[in-house]
């Protein structure tokens, strides 16, 4: 199934560049932020394709990605969640999978919530 993309790639390559630039001083607008995670969620959930795990990055966006047993009521069984900051630095290969969980910066739970072999994404 191909993933639906509200984020144009022209966008979120652009929101990126400015969040790499930026991120360091802390100044990256909302509106930036958000394209930059959405973008990058879009393209987990192109490569990673299925819906047996359910990424969140609130407040600006989750995608179901993964092959497995689909999730369909209910909290999903493999979830993981994150902040904005720490999945960007995950999605563009400036954080390890491993190093980000051993912090507490990502929450994930279930037998599929390990998203290591996906990443990075950009």
């Amino acid at each position: 199934m191909a993933v639906r993309r509200r984020v144009p790639v022209d966008a979120g390559e652009q929101a990126l560049a400015v969040w790499r630039s930026a991120a360091d001083a802390g100044d990256v607008p909302r509106s930036v932020l958000a394209t930059a995670v959405r973008y990058t969620l879009e393209e987990l959930a192109e490569r990673a394709p299925g819906r047996s795990v359910e990424v969140r990055v609130p407040p600006f966006a989750a995608v179901q990605c993964v092959e497995g047993p689909r999730h369909t009521r209910g909290t999903p069984g493999n979830v993981v969640e994150t902040d904005a900051g720490t999945w960007l630095a995950l999605a563009t290969g400036g954080l390890g999978w491993a190093e980000a969980v051993a912090r507490g910066a990502v929450r994930a739970s279930g037998q599929r919530a390990d998203l290591g072999e996906h990443l990075p994404v950009a």
